[in-house]
């Protein structure tokens, strides 16, 4: 099979698109076609060795040469061997650890939901990491409450917006002039274009400020944030050394001194994957959440969506589609 694998660390034309061994499942694992996968900020973070802590994650093994050989994770697809909770021709969708950007891939069955019936396997793809990410960050979110979300126009942004609505939040965004309509399509009902206004001296308060942006330190939103209320820290652009990490742990240090409450949104860190995902696919069956994707790239292009994610510009998510488009 194809697989884009990653042998050293670098920019997107570092990576290469070879052919590898067919991977075999094990016990608890069924084999799966990968319909479509997409592109995070977590895969390029990773195929950069970038930020430098990042290598230190996987026990120091990282240092001089990526760990992995197969980045990606998030996948839509169909199973193709029988397991115990899947068979062969289900839709499934799910947030991997590595290796969605391949043509074949085995995945544990608990990491394994049914795919939205309603979705394409492109829009399927679009979900894991952002939307599981946004529902994380938005734990305990009660209806009636006011929600900023800071950086609302990428793929955990899109996802956020559309969950606090449908949460029965009353939401405000902060995002860029050219994607000011489009996120106030998705529930927002005040929408600060960065580039013209301080969303902090708005005037307005919250009860939640979910900082995709990275871009405003605690100290900075006290002004907006209620006495009471929560900064939900998500993550923010990389730098060499410890960003995004850095604004995140600084964000979480900084909650004692700014006297608001600081927490820290990680799917990585979810313990049932899952369940989530099959939280989030009842809501899109039911028309509360829509993905919100950019641009889809065939598997052979799959260097240009890595490089096109990450200079930072998508509206929603980059999707990467093997095989026929459509599905689910």
């Amino acid at each position: 099979m194809k697989a884009l694998v990653q042998h050293v660390y670098g920019a997107p034309s570092s990576l290469v698109l070879e052919d590898v061994p067919d991977p075999v499942p094990g016990e608890g694992e069924v084999l799966v076609r990968v319909r479509a996968s997409s592109v995070n900020p977590y895969d390029w973070h990773f195929m950069r060795g970038e930020p430098y802590v990042a290598r230190l994650m996987t026990g120091g093994f990282g240092l001089r040469r990526p760990p992995v050989g197969v980045l990606g994770c998030d996948l839509a697809g169909r199973v193709e061997t029988a397991g115990a909770r899947f068979g062969p021709g289900d839709d499934v969708y799910a947030l991997l650890p590595r290796g969605a950007h391949a043509e074949y891939v085995c995945v544990r069955e608990d990491l394994l939901a049914p795919m939205p019936v309603n979705l394409t396997y492109e829009q399927a793809a679009a979900m894991p990491m952002a939307a599981v990410t946004a529902l994380v960050a938005l734990r305990g979110v009660e209806a009636g409450q006011r929600v900023l979300v800071n950086g609302a126009s990428g793929g955990v942004g899109t996802f956020a917006v559309q969950l606090a609505k449908a949460l029965g939040a009353r939401v405000d965004a902060v995002c860029s002039t050219a994607n000011v309509e489009v996120v106030r399509t998705l529930g927002a009902e005040q929408v600060f274009d960065y580039r013209a206004e301080d969303f902090t001296r708005s005037g307005r308060r919250y009860d939640v400020l979910l900082d995709i942006a990275g871009s405003r330190s605690v100290f900075a939103c006290r002004p907006v944030l209620a006495r009471t209320g929560t900064f939900v820290a998500v993550g923010g652009r990389a730098g060499r050394w410890l960003q995004p990490a850095g604004h995140v742990f600084a964000a979480l240090a900084s909650g004692f001194f700014a006297r608001r409450r600081v927490v820290l949104a990680d799917a990585v860190a979810c313990a049932d994957k899952a369940a989530v995902l099959r939280e989030l696919a009842g809501l899109v069956e039911r028309g509360a959440v829509t993905p919100v994707v950019d641009r889809s790239y065939p598997f052979d292009d799959l260097r240009a969506a890595f490089g096109y994610s990450e200079a930072g510009h998508a509206r929603g998510k980059v999707v990467v589609t093997l095989g026929e488009p459509g599905g689910g």
